[in-house]
């Protein structure tokens, strides 16, 4: 599939970076880079190497501590955010390269980490097997996408607003994964007990204009092919009416949905569990309650100590 304009992209990237306020528009992707950190800890081990699969400015670096990693790389497209990665607890080294073409060789890795960056490849399933591969056995692939649900409100507005004025709509907000295929995707690229869960965001701006400000000041501007490169003024004053119409709180703000995916799934190891054939169980989900009833006695607890 070749749905995104990858160069596009990083031009949107390098522009965020060399704007004067470049740093106020990390709230975003700094807040799921502490989410995900979070999700890390819970992983009670430490990783000697480490790589980060669009670093962006070193969001994960700047959350991650040195008892958790040993060293980072720093894996990034555009040279223009990977200057503005500060120094950390954790030994770093950047790479600027494509998101999409791992270049580091086979087993190189215990984890390996991305932080709202792989909306933007057009091979998804293609990066899991990448990474996959270089990941050494038992290691761990943990990230973070923006899921379908984000920035329906802007969609809605949109949509509504050029059918009204123009009598059709094109797409202005790039295609996010749907959280049912992220599962599947991380099994069928050979990762094992694979967890997805997710988070929404929502976050007040003034108007639909500063929430457009800000995903631009993010690097986050639209840049699939199917784009419309421009989008007439009436056009975008209808929409910023009907999203305060449809969506706008009584203070005059409106509201805007950051959907995030979490994802984590472990590669194949000799020592990895692995489920019980079917048939094994000693139980039956219908009879839980009366296990439930036999362990409370066994412990003591009873119906009188609950």
């Amino acid at each position: 599939m070749n749905v995104f304009d990858r160069e596009t992209n990083k031009r949107h990237k390098d522009i965020s970076a060399q704007l004067p306020d470049q740093h106020v528009y990390d709230y975003l992707k700094q807040d799921v880079a502490d989410r995900l950190a979070d999700r890390l800890c819970d992983v009670l081990r430490h990783f000697p190497n480490a790589l980060d699969i669009g670093a962006g400015k070193g969001y994960m670096a700047r959350t991650v501590t040195k008892h958790e990693i040993g060293k980072l790389h720093q894996l990034e497209s555009s040279k223009a955010l990977l200057d503005l990665c500060g120094p950390t607890e954790v030994e770093t080294e950047n790479t600027i390269g494509d998101e999409e073409i791992l270049p580091f060789e086979a087993n190189t890795f215990d984890l390996i980490m991305s932080n709202l960056s792989l909306h933007w490849v057009n091979d998804l399933p293609g990066v899991f097997v990448q990474s996959l591969r270089c990941l050494k056995e038992d290691g761990v692939f943990i990230g973070s996408i923006f899921g379908s649900d984000t920035l329906y409100q802007l969609r809605a507005a949109l949509q509504l607003a050029e059918l009204e004025r123009e009598g059709g709509f094109a797409p202005h907000i790039s295609p996010f994964a749907e959280m049912k295929d992220i599962g599947g995707l991380l099994q069928r690229a050979g990762f094992q007990l694979n967890t997805v869960d997710y988070d929404e965001i929502t976050i007040d701006y003034p108007s639909m204009f500063e929430l457009m400000e800000d995903l631009k000041g993010m690097g986050e501007s639209n840049a699939a092919w199917n784009r419309k490169s421009v989008l007439r003024r009436e056009s975008l004053m209808a929409a910023a009416a009907i999203y305060k119409s449809m969506y706008g709180h009584e203070d005059g703000t409106i509201p805007a949905t950051f959907q995030i995916l979490y994802m984590i799934g472990w590669k194949p190891s000799k020592d990895t569990p692995l489920p019980l054939e079917r048939g094994t169980g000693q139980f039956s989900l219908k009879d839980m309650p009366e296990v439930i009833t036999l362990v409370e006695k066994e412990l003591g607890g009873g119906d009188d100590k609950k």
